[in-house]
């Protein structure tokens, strides 16, 4: 009988030891989901982060902002990633965000398009973009440049709902269900998509068009110019198209039109409660910072991070 409850009570401490591990793990567990425009830089917050916390445990997957906010709001994630302007309907489920960076999308299309070396002089306007993306006024290449129509314009858009589709959109005058064209999953799917397109046109956020490490196009893309002032040209002021580096200046200096510059956000059902959770977003807006740049984003201004560091902290 002494012997029984001997093992009795060992069976209870190794549950007990079970439970008390399975309970750490978790809480040194962050999930995250959502937008491919932010899931690179995450990637490489997390590696950075665990070489100081190597307790702590990540959870990463893309889907899109659509699936991060859906995520989120669910519970099924701790954070979710998000790449556009969040709505009031999501303010109304109780939505918590801080922003982490910012970053922009571009007009691709193939580096074998035919008229590329028209496009790269004369760009196009807003009105033009959407004259093809949204009113399909503008069918043909050909009609862009007063032409007899001949070459038809292939149009590429997302098949998930996301924060690079949403953003283009706005900028359009619409929203993302409005975009016309073949419908293409996340954003690498996207520019593998019009690259392999003579006549394709679509949109990508700029990491998925620009090589971070080399600071020139991905093979087989090119971005087309907006011409701002819409004279019919590219002004020496609007064209910085040709390297990473004077884009996201562009970006940082707020040449580079908004809405397709945006802030990107971590986003939650409510303030996170894990301190996991809190103690890397904290991370992000202090330490993570340095590596914003060399990941190919724009940072936030400080005075802002200042404001979402505060956010973090109230109680």
């Amino acid at each position: 009988m002494k012997r029984l409850r001997i093992i009795a009570l060992a069976l209870i401490t190794v549950l007990l030891g079970s439970s008390c591990a399975t309970k750490s793990s978790k809480e040194n567990t962050v999930s995250i989901s959502g937008a491919f425009a932010l899931y690179p830089l995450v990637v490489k917050w997390a590696e950075e982060y665990q070489k100081e916390h190597p307790e702590v445990r990540f959870n990463i997957s893309g889907g899109g902002a659509g699936k991060g906010m859906a995520d989120a709001l669910a519970g099924a994630v701790d954070l979710g990633m998000f790449s556009r302007e969040i709505a009031r309907a999501e303010k109304d489920k109780g939505v918590w965000w801080v922003g982490l960076t910012i970053d922009a999308v571009v007009p691709t299309i193939s580096a074998q398009n035919p008229y590329l070396s028209e496009l790269k002089k004369r760009g196009l306007t807003r009105e033009e973009f959407k004259a093809v993306f949204i009113d399909k006024s503008i069918r043909s290449w050909d009609e862009l440049f007063g032409r007899k129509a001949e070459k038809q314009v292939s149009v590429y858009t997302r098949s998930d709902a996301c924060g690079a589709a949403g953003t283009w959109a706005k900028y359009l005058g619409g929203k993302q269900e409005n975009l016309s064209g073949v419908g293409i999953y996340g954003d690498p799917g996207l520019a593998e998509a019009v690259s392999k397109d003579p006549l394709g046109i679509a949109f990508n956020n700029t990491i998925f068009a620009y090589d971070i490490k080399t600071g020139a196009k991905h093979q087989g893309v090119e971005v087309i110019p907006i011409d701002v002032n819409e004279n019919g040209q590219i002004d020496p002021d609007e064209d910085f198209y040709d390297s990473f580096e004077k884009l996201l200046q562009a970006i940082a200096n707020g040449v580079y039109p908004a809405p397709p510059a945006r802030e990107l956000y971590f986003v939650s059902k409510g303030k996170p409660r894990k301190t996991a959770v809190l103690d890397f977003i904290k991370w992000t807006l202090t330490k993570g910072q340095v590596y914003v740049k060399e990941a190919g984003y724009v940072p936030v201004e400080p005075a802002k991070i200042d404001a979402y560091l505060e956010k973090v902290s109230q109680q």
